[in-house]
């Protein structure tokens, strides 16, 4: 089931301008399927020298991955993350802000645990790919508050 920018915000810690993900199409246990019109906007804060690179699409995809996580383990259960790492990044066109159409970003994992994810992801546009690559993600250890 399709959820809204404002329920998808509610599953990452990004606020505002910086909650880029429009909508969530569909997710299962190891794919998500994204759309974002944030790359048009002249007051994306991710935009330098009045453009949006590429590159940027990365932030995309780790907000589809975060998103991901959150679904899957549940919002309350998701335990906060860092990419740790990009590899296989690929690339067809320089900038993002100049796309005419929705971005479609999906990420799909590939092979996990409680301590690291590894994620392969696609943003694109009108069935063209503009950028890929896998990404890795780190959890932050969960602390015991108890006394």
């Amino acid at each position: 089931m399709p959820l809204s920018k404002a329920e998808l915000g509610a599953l990452i810690p990004h606020a505002g301008a910086m909650c880029l993900l429009e909508t969530v199409q569909s997710w299962d246990d190891t794919r998500i399927a994204c759309t974002a019109t944030s790359h048009r906007e002249l007051a994306n804060p991710l935009r330098s020298h009045e453009r949006l690179h590429v590159l940027c699409g990365v932030e995309y995809a780790a907000q589809a991955m975060a998103v991901h996580g959150a679904l899957s383990k549940g919002a309350k259960d998701a335990t906060p993350g860092f990419l740790a790492a990009v590899r296989d990044l690929v690339w067809s066109v320089e900038r993002l802000d100049d796309i005419a159409g929705a971005l479609s970003v999906n990420a799909e994992r590939l092979i996990g645990d409680d301590r690291s994810v590894l994620y392969a992801f696609t943003v694109s546009a009108d069935g063209q790919a503009l950028l890929a690559g896998r990404a890795s993600i780190f959890f932050f250890p969960q602390q015991d508050t108890t006394p």
